[in-house]
């Protein structure tokens, strides 16, 4: 009794684990940011592309090829001369994704590593296209301009294996050793012009200054000589007299210096009073 019971398990467990793992093999998850495509071993690539969610596939026959379609950032360096055949040394940043109507083509062409094989060899191309078209000065000047030039060739070739991008932008530029030590110079001539031409301005204003005070002397002296010559000695009396009294007041304000009166010399002198000066011990 029981070795038929048993062999009434054996019987329906081993079709049931066949099923199990049918159902297994028959059930895929395609994750947030992926898409799915479907390759058939019969039919190849079927055109269609699978959302995300859990989907249904005959095992064996079928395979399911999982795409990440999020952005992702890649950098490009290279090293190659401009217009004036001095040595750029270039890092580009690309935010890239694959379009997604048009993954079964870009599996079919490219595989699933299809960034690796495309954006290193596009990129090095426009880069060394677009910089032998600016001299290293302009390079640095009209980055911008060099900037929108690669992004938009860049945006060209990249569409021709259906890959977006989403940004292109100049992350690191570098150039010879010679041509730095040339801006370094140029750059100490500049400082050095700019200085020289800040005392030439200089000497001039103070120039200009001694002109204009020479000439309010000048035309001071000629309006006291006009004064002088119109009232006759006059001026030059009142002069004398405010001269004599700032001399006086001076001298009162100074507390080393005394005034005594004198009184008349026994010899006789007219009967004139007279003031000595003398000093504080």
């Amino acid at each position: 009794m029981a070795a038929n019971a048993l062999n009434q398990l054996y019987r329906f467990a081993i079709p049931l684990a066949a099923g199990v793992g049918f159902a297994q093999a028959s059930l895929y998850d395609v994750k947030g940011g992926s898409r799915a495509i479907i390759f058939d071993r019969l039919s190849g690539v079927k055109e269609g592309v699978i959302n995300e969610g859990t989907h249904f596939l005959i095992p064996w026959l079928q395979k399911a090829i999982v795409y990440d379609v999020r952005t992702k950032p890649r950098n490009i360096s290279t090293t190659t001369g401009s217009k004036d055949l001095q040595m750029v040394s270039l890092t580009l940043r690309v935010l890239h994704r694959p379009e997604v109507a048009m993954l079964p083509k870009i599996y079919q062409n490219l595989g699933q590593d299809y960034d690796e094989r495309v954006l290193p060899s596009i990129g090095n191309e426009v880069l060394k296209a677009i910089v032998a078209q600016f001299d290293a000065a302009e390079l640095i000047t009209q980055r911008e301009a060099v900037s929108n030039r690669i992004r938009t060739e860049l945006l060209k070739r990249a569409g021709e294996f259906n890959i977006s991008l989403e940004d292109v932008s100049i992350t690191h530029m570098t150039f010879g050793r010679e041509f730095t030590k040339a801006v370094e110079e140029k750059q100490i001539a500049q400082q050095e012009a700019e200085r020289a031409r800040f005392i030439v301005e200089k000497a001039e204003q103070e120039r200009q200054a001694s002109v204009i005070r020479a000439e309010g002397e000048s035309e001071a002296a000629d309006v006291i000589s006009k004064a002088v010559a119109k009232s006759g000695d006059g001026l030059i009396q009142i002069r004398r007299l405010e001269t004599q009294r700032e001399v006086a007041q001076a001298l009162a304000n100074n507390n080393n210096v005394t005034y005594l009166p004198g009184g008349s010399s026994s010899e006789g002198s007219g009967g004139k009073g007279n003031f000595l000066l003398g000093l504080r011990s």
